[in-house]
């Protein structure tokens, strides 16, 4: 038993030691070399500064006419427009498919988990958008977010609604529910779980995502924060001291999410899994 214990200490530590490396040690790296001055940043070393150069964050906020203010809006706007449609179009998909058993559900679920494999086809997607006057838009930006990500939001809702028994729902209908009422007052309260983890996992690929704003969203007025660091490294090639303090800013806003809510994100992926 000792050894044992042992073992999964052992075990432990190794692997809080592979953590620190992938995840804190790049980190610290960029906070470091952010707050050096540029000839000292662009030797990439992670020894510490002499002397703090905060103004390097202030450098930053001004650069291109203060277009990384526009980006957080921009993305923003993008993240919370995306969840609410995922979290809306999800939990109504996962739940019908879940709850029906014919022919026709069973083809559109072989259909949506199709959609995790197919990648989007760019060039038809620019032409479908501008026939509908959506390209260089959010909105268009925030249709094509839901686009790529329902599928793994629906998989999700699906699995969750193996853990809501049927006898509430007949129940509700007992009780008088029309099929709304029933979802909108029994059912979707009881998602809380799986909704968190929804918000957390699919704000933080939104906000993280590069190549669809890149080229469905282009234009200095759409930009993204991931978009600003792509101006960061044509204009600033040698500052890395600018581009790092870059890559920090737009990193805390996901970084407090993510404190807040990696247990729920854990809570929400595993609820659903065994049925009982």
């Amino acid at each position: 038993m000792k050894k044992r214990r042992f073992w999964y200490l052992f075990g432990d530590i190794i692997g809080l030691f592979i953590a620190f490396i992938i995840f804190i040690v790049p980190f610290i790296f960029m906070l470091v070399n952010s707050l050096k001055e540029r000839k000292d940043a662009n030797l990439l070393s992670i020894s510490w500064p002499d002397a703090l150069r905060w103004e390097n964050f202030i450098e930053v906020f001004q650069a291109n006419d203060y277009q990384i203010v526009t980006a957080f809006k921009n993305s923003f706007i993008l993240v919370i427009g995306s969840v609410i449609l995922l979290i809306i179009t999800g939990s109504m998909c996962g739940y019908i498919i879940q709850r029906r058993s014919d022919k026709v559900t069973g083809v559109v679920n072989a259909l949506i988990m199709t959609g995790l494999m197919v990648p989007a086809a760019i060039l038809p997607t620019i032409w479908v958008l501008q026939r509908i006057y959506l390209y260089k838009t959010i909105t268009g930006m925030i249709l094509i977010e839901v686009a790529l990500n329902l599928p793994f939001t629906i998989m999700l809702y699906r699995g969750f609604m193996n853990s809501i028994p049927l006898e509430l729902e007949e129940a509700g209908y007992i009780d008088g529910c029309s099929r709304w009422k029933l979802y909108s007052k029994i059912i979707f309260p009881l998602l809380k779980p799986v909704t968190s983890t929804v918000i957390v996992i699919k704000a933080v690929t939104v906000f993280n995502d590069f190549t669809n704003p890149l080229y469905f969203l282009p234009g200095s007025e759409n930009a993204t924060v991931q978009l600003t660091l792509y101006n960061f490294m044509g204009q600033f090639e040698s500052s890395y001291n600018l581009l790092f303090a870059d890559v920090i800013l737009i990193t805390i806003p996901m970084l407090i999410l993510f404190i807040f809510f990696n247990k729920r994100i854990v809570d929400g992926m595993v609820a659903g899994a065994v049925k009982g």
